[in-house]
């Protein structure tokens, strides 16, 4: 991925939140909040969280709130009445907001939701803040080719890929021998298969160290989100899949590293909190201050590291297999994944059967090579439909 740095400028920096009100958002926003000199605001999305939208809205001042879900637009309506904020609602709305002239945009809307809208962003040249790591997942190709298209620049903001770009040399990538993501390991990283067989979605998002939404926070019990960042990671920097290597370190304290040919190790390192990755893209060339918990190893006391138990967590295997397979696998994991996941959360399923089932979407799924938007939104429909099938048929007692 080929990285040229903005030149510095002293206007604000016109910035769009896609998905403002989850997590990721919540955490950009503050941020800006804090640099509001630095900052203005074209556009908030949200799904559905109208109050907290409204909310931001009127704090930040944005051109455009849209609320994807179009049953909320009158709520919507009504909660910036007075303002001179226009309201929309709906997919389409959404794309709007992304298509509005903000030099940075942040792709935060979580799951393959966010792909539509963060090609527009992508399309019209700005700079996207990647949070959203299925968009490279489902299509990781036609996203890039439209990058290099349209002469837009992801900045990663996964606070792995993020480390790895901080350290990555761009311009030698053939002396990069590997990049090495560092993983959690979860809530469950020394549960045996019979403890985690009873996992409970409450126990499930009960995340060690990062504080996340609940999809991410299963994604990271099951490790389906290191498989994700795997296939990501291929898709950012100009690697083969065989130089990326999973880690596991229970601290995060590491957040990942990039092996040289020189026997040379560089790791970005920081306390666990999103802000930093975030504030590195939302400043980027440049840093800004951010108010999270300064580093303190001494008191830490240890970093450990072990490899990944794929027998236990076989989503990292999935994910290997997706990617070397190709074309329509990873479109399909990503999909089956957010419909266990759903179900799961939903206590329709058991713990264990959320990776059973996207590996039996995928053995029903053909092997094909992604053509167009419309053909990833065929095959995430597709894997889908297949998936909740397999929920149906599951047999799972609460």
């Amino acid at each position: 991925m080929a990285i040229s740095a903005l030149p510095k400028s002293e206007a604000p920096r016109s910035v769009t939140i896609l998905g403002s009100t989850g997590s990721i958002g919540c955490n950009t926003v503050s941020l800006i909040d804090a640099n509001r000199d630095a900052y203005s605001v074209q556009a908030l999305t949200a799904l559905k969280n109208v109050e907290l939208l409204a909310e931001q809205a009127r704090r930040l001042r944005p051109s455009l709130a849209v609320v994807a879900d179009e049953q909320r637009y009158t709520e919507l309506k009504q909660a910036l009445a007075g303002t001179s904020i226009r309201v929309a609602a709906g997919k389409d709305a959404l794309k709007e907001a992304a298509a509005l002239p903000a030099e940075w945009v942040m792709a935060g809307i979580v799951g393959a939701a966010g792909l539509a809208p963060t090609l527009e962003a992508v399309r019209r040249g700005a700079v996207v803040a990647l949070a959203n790591k299925e968009c490279l997942v489902c299509a990781g190709d036609l996203m890039l080719g439209e990058v290099t298209r349209h002469g837009a620049t992801l900045l990663p903001v996964d606070s792995e890929h993020n480390a790895i770009f901080q350290v990555f040399d761009f311009v030698r990538p053939e002396r990069v021998e590997k990049v090495i993501l560092t993983a959690s390991g979860g809530p469950f990283r020394e549960f045996e298969r019979a403890a985690m067989a009873k996992a409970t979605p409450a126990q499930a998002v009960a995340h060690p160290n990062w504080d996340m939404g609940a999809k991410i926070s299963i994604d990271s019990a099951t490790m389906m989100n290191k498989g994700l960042e795997l296939i990501e990671a291929y898709h950012l920097f100009p690697i083969n899949a065989d130089q990326i290597e999973i880690l596991v370190h229970p601290q995060s304290v590491v957040h990942s590293m990039v092996a040289y040919c020189d026997g040379s190790v560089l790791a970005q390192l920081g306390s666990p909190d999103m802000r930093t990755p975030i504030s590195y893209s939302l400043a980027w060339p440049d840093r800004i201050d951010a108010p999270v918990p300064r580093l303190d190893l001494a008191e830490i006391g240890q970093l450990t590291f072990e490899k990944p138990d794929t027998d236990r967590f076989p989503a990292i295997r999935l994910a290997r297999e997706a990617l070397t397979e190709g074309g329509a696998f990873a479109t399909a994991l990503n999909a089956a994944n957010e419909v266990a996941v759903h179900g799961f959360l939903n206590e329709k399923i058991g713990f264990l059967d959320i990776v059973r089932i996207v590996e039996d979407t995928l053995g029903q799924v053909d092997h094909e090579p992604i053509k167009s938007l419309d053909h990833v939104t065929d095959i995430d429909l597709h894997a889908r439909t297949i998936a909740n099938s397999l929920i149906a048929n599951t047999r799972h007692s609460t």
